[in-house]
């Protein structure tokens, strides 16, 4: 049902990118697994960067928040051993939006973010959340999310 519903989406999950720092990508505990903030990095390794509400637009913002959850994705696939199915839900995500002080729309920037979880995985997809405005993210990236997934 996974494959089919990302088929539908027309999501590709990409190989995981590797961490930029000194962390690990994801980390198990019990039935939890904690994906790192990811960054919104295509798969041929272009980065969206910017301010929100300066150099780039709401909708901007909005890709960026599908290449970050899409990451997410392929950071949960490599800690499951390939097998997505075996995730019983997401638990929260947290949206970090690189925007200028007078920009109040994160909300809008992270919700395609928590509409692809929810696709993907239907009802085990929904999410609680935050979604929080900071003025600079690692790389100069314009969104960082990171998420919680119950195994």
């Amino acid at each position: 049902m996974l494959d089919e519903n990302l088929k539908n989406l027309k999501i590709e999950i990409p190989i995981a990118p590797s961490p930029v720092g000194a962390y690990v990508a994801y980390k198990k505990t019990n039935n939890l697994i904690f994906i790192s903030g990811q960054l919104p990095i295509s798969p041929d390794g272009k980065m969206i960067k910017g301010k929100i509400g300066k150099d780039l637009s709401l909708e901007d913002g909005q890709k960026a928040s599908r290449l970050c959850v899409i990451n997410i994705l392929a950071q949960l696939k490599k800690a499951l051993n390939g097998d997505l199915n075996k995730t019983k839900g997401c638990v929260k995500i947290t949206g970090y939006v690189n925007s200028t002080d007078d920009f109040i729309d994160q909300p809008k920037v992270i919700n395609p973010a928590s509409e692809i979880i929810s696709k993907v995985f239907n009802e085990k997809g929904k999410h609680s959340r935050a979604a929080v405005s900071t003025n600079s993210l690692p790389l100069g990236a314009a969104v960082e999310i990171d998420a919680i997934f119950e195994i």
